[in-house]
This record gives C-alpha cells, structure tokens and sequence, in this order.
C-alpha cells in the first residue's frame, strides 16, 4: 500500500503529464475533466490522476515514459466496455485510444491494419467494400483491439475460431516507451502472450493486424418467442446447439423490454425469447440446419440472405454508452435439469428484475479447438458461454447484482469454474480463463516484459 507521502509525491509529478498528446491530458479539477475519465460503461466511476488522449504512437510513448517519471501506472482504454474491473486509478494515468482509428484494408493479402481506438462498425464496412469480413462480435462500436486481444467470439466463431488467433502481427509500446512489433518472427513469445492475454498487461497496443476472409453475406437473422414458451425453445435449442455443424453460430436469450419509443415496436414492453445467428451455408444447407428451431413456431423470423455487414447490428446491442453491468459463466452442458433450472431463474415468472437478460453463446466447433500458432486463448473450454446483465443505476443496481448472481449460481453446477474474461464484467481470479501451463507463462512474460507493474488492465495477470 502506498504511503502519504508517496501519493503525495506522484500527485505531484502528474503535472508533468501537462501539454503531452497534443494537450489532450485532464487532470481532476480540470473542466473537461469529468467527460474524459467517463467510458462506455457508464456504471463505473473511474477516478484516475490524469487521463491522456493521444493521436500517435509517439505521443502514447510520451506519456508512458513521463507516467513511469512519476511513479504513476498507465491503464489503455479503447471504449471502456469491460473497464468494471479496473479497481483504483488514484495512482494511475487513464490512457484513452479514441484519438488513434486509422484503418487500412489490405484485399490483397486479406488483412487489415487499424490503430488501436477503431471501432468494429468501420472495419467491418471497410472491409465489405472489398467482399470480405472479419471475426467480429455482436457489438458494433465496441473496440477492435480489447475484443480480439481478449479472445474474440463472434459469429463466424464456430466455423473461423477465436479472432485472437487470427491476429497476425501488433504493434505496443512497451514499460520503456519503446515502440515494439510482434509477430510470429518477431518477439514471438510477446505475440503468443497478447493473442489471449490482452494487450493491456503487457505494454498499450497502438495498431494491430489481422485476417480478412472472403464472405459477403451469410444467412442470418433471428428467431423469437414470447417467454413463456422459454422451456420448449430452450429445450430444442439446447439438444440442437449441442450436435450442430460448425457452419451455425448461434445465441439463446431471454430479454425484457422496456415500453419506452425507442424499442422497435414487436419488442416493446415485452419480455421475449429470441435465437439469433449466423449460418456460412448455402441457403438450402441453412434451413436444413435451422429446421429443427422454425419447427417451435416463432412469431418471427427474419433469416435469410443478408450482407455480412448488417451482422454488426443483428444482435440489436446498444451503440451508445450504457449503465450496465453483469457476469458470465464457460458452462460444460446443458442437460433437461440445467434447462428447468434456467428458465426458473430467468424466465417468465422468476421474478427477474426490469431490463435483465440472460444469455448463452453457443461454442464448440473451431472455438474449442487449438489451431497450430494461436495465442493464449487457444480455445475456450465450454460448450456454452452464459451470460448476465442488467441496468447498474439508481434503484435498479442492487436487484440487478442479485439477479446476475441468482442465475450465475444457479447454473454453477454445470461448469468447472472457468472464465472467458472478455465477457466477465467484475473483478474476479484471472488465472481462471486460462489452463495451468498458460497462466505460469503468463506470468513469467508479465514480469519480464513489465517487472515494475507499471501498465493496469482490466484483468490483471500480476506482475511479481
């Protein structure tokens, strides 16, 4: 634990932080001060020494060297979405990525290069100029480097795998403010590393490279339910998700909507059933596959023969930044108990609080297999990802914990304590999204590459 004096001292040396990036660093009391420590996620009350916007790598080194001059730590940030764990930055710089979203496609060679604040909705609509797509998520404006560094599940997941291992080179400034490139040639060590462990423990990313496959559309869309006939759909959902191809990606949720006018009117003020997803089949294979969920008989159904840009937004989550929060779970199976078990916790008449939604992800197929050259999320080990999340404001925060806690427990017996981190929304062990053998490398390339703990991510590997 810091000392008095110590504090004193580092909070002293923030004022050397002034005029860096362009002049784009707030200090508290400043005016602008309060917005810019503000992230995506607006539940959570950052309050860092400094918040610093540079536009360059250069700048991003400049701030990491005068930070380490004065004893403070630095935490990267693109859009904040999982900033909930990033605990106390009284003694550390909040270094946000926003100003850097340069994005370079490559048709070519089937790559893209972007800098480390570019948001997915760009690169994806960059890249469909071309005819190609990325492994992208469910989000459209969350980052590019935090999901794919993180792991990266997306539509494309059970057919393509994780989006970590399709990473091919970053680029990072490291504890020294040196600006380092690492692929499979170069640093490869540091590549595995960052491919899984996240760039934030290891230096702050300021471009990264990837792969592009040819797919301009894909059958997709949703299929969606009242809630009260929950326990058939997820029944049906979850013997087929288990046995499916690897062609289908797909999404079980229950949701309730608020009545407000900004919810599309079929979803208005209702709580709601729905199965989303993605097939890379020709049309007649897709319906083959989906036939098993269209025989339940949705009250709507929009799949079919989409752009693969329109993906970005198929899963309907917000664009802006929200006061959420919840908790997630990796899940072995989901046998007839664990379904009963769900729907009591998260269906019609649980109880749930307003706005709360219960989700699982379907894995397997390329997602829990390890490819030759992946980084340190090789796959993820669980059929299923759940997850909970609910409004974090006012009156609503304390029932949403309780929820988000109610169903995770309840669904405990069903998985071996294992962690996708990118989708845990609270401090937890991080050692849990990873096996034995990769998390002691973890730690031994933590502190090699920074000994004195200077850089603080959201899930900090511990760096001593």
């Amino acid at each position: 634990m810091a000392t008095e004096s110590a504090r004193s001292e580092r909070a002293g040396g923030v004022s050397s932080l002034r005029g860096l990036a362009g002049g784009g660093v707030f200090l508290p009391g400043d005016e602008e001060y309060d917005r810019a420590r503000t992230t995506w996620a607006l539940a959570v009350d950052l309050r860092p020494a400094a918040v610093a916007f540079p536009t360059s790598a250069a700048e991003v080194a400049a701030v990491v060297r005068a930070a380490a001059s004065a004893g403070l730590r630095v935490a990267p940030v693109g859009t904040g979405h999982n900033a909930h764990p990033l605990g106390d930055l009284t003694d550390s710089v909040l270094l946000r990525m926003s100003g850097m979203s340069r994005i370079d496609i490559d048709p070519d060679a089937r790559r893209a290069r972007v800098e480390a604040g570019a948001l997915w909705l760009p690169v994806i609509e960059a890249a469909a100029a071309h005819g190609l797509s990325a492994l992208h998520g469910s989000s459209p404006d969350t980052g590019v480097v935090g999901y794919s560094l993180g792991g990266g599940v997306g539509w494309y997941g059970r057919a393509l795998g994780l989006a970590a291992n399709s990473v091919t080179a970053v680029e990072l400034v490291t504890a020294d403010g040196s600006l380092t490139r690492v692929d499979a040639e170069h640093e490869p060590e540091l590549f595995w590393a960052v491919r899984g462990g996240g760039g934030a423990n290891f230096g702050v990313v300021t471009t990264i490279e990837f792969t592009l496959y040819p797919i301009e559309t894909a059958y997709a869309g949703m299929l969606v339910w009242d809630l009260r006939d929950a326990h058939r759909v997820l029944s049906r959902w979850a013997r087929w998700a288990a046995d499916a191809p690897d062609a289908v990606t797909t999404s079980y949720r229950h949701l309730q909507y608020p009545p407000i006018p900004e919810i599309p009117e079929p979803f208005r003020g209702r709580q709601l059933v729905i199965v989303d997803g993605a097939v890379l089949a020709d049309d007649a294979e897709a319906e083959r596959i989906l036939a098993p969920l269209r025989d339940l008989g949705p009250e709507l159904d929009t799949f079919g023969r989409v752009p693969a840009a329109t993906l970005a937004r198929l899963h309907m989550d917000p664009e802006q930044p929200t006061p959420g929060g919840g908790q997630s779970a990796l899940l072995d199976e989901l046998p007839p108990a664990a379904v009963d078990r769900l729907v009591e916790v998260a269906g019609a008449d649980s109880g749930s609080s307003l706005f709360l939604a219960a989700e699982l992800r379907q894995l397997g197929g390329a997602l829990g297999r390890s490819q030759p050259g992946a980084g340190a999320v090789a796959r993820l080990d669980g059929q299923f990802q759940l997850i909970t999340g609910g409004m974090m404001v006012g009156e609503f925060a304390k029932q949403t914990v309780a929820d988000c806690e109610r169903v995770v427990d309840a669904m405990a017996p069903y998985s071996r304590g294992r962690q996708y981190l990118n989708f845990q929304e609270e401090a937890v062990d991080p050692s849990t999204g990873y096996d034995a053998s990769t998390w002691d490398a973890l730690l031994r390339l933590r502190k090699n590459a920074d000994p004195a703990g200077l850089f603080q991510a959201n899930h900090e590997i511990p760096h001593r």
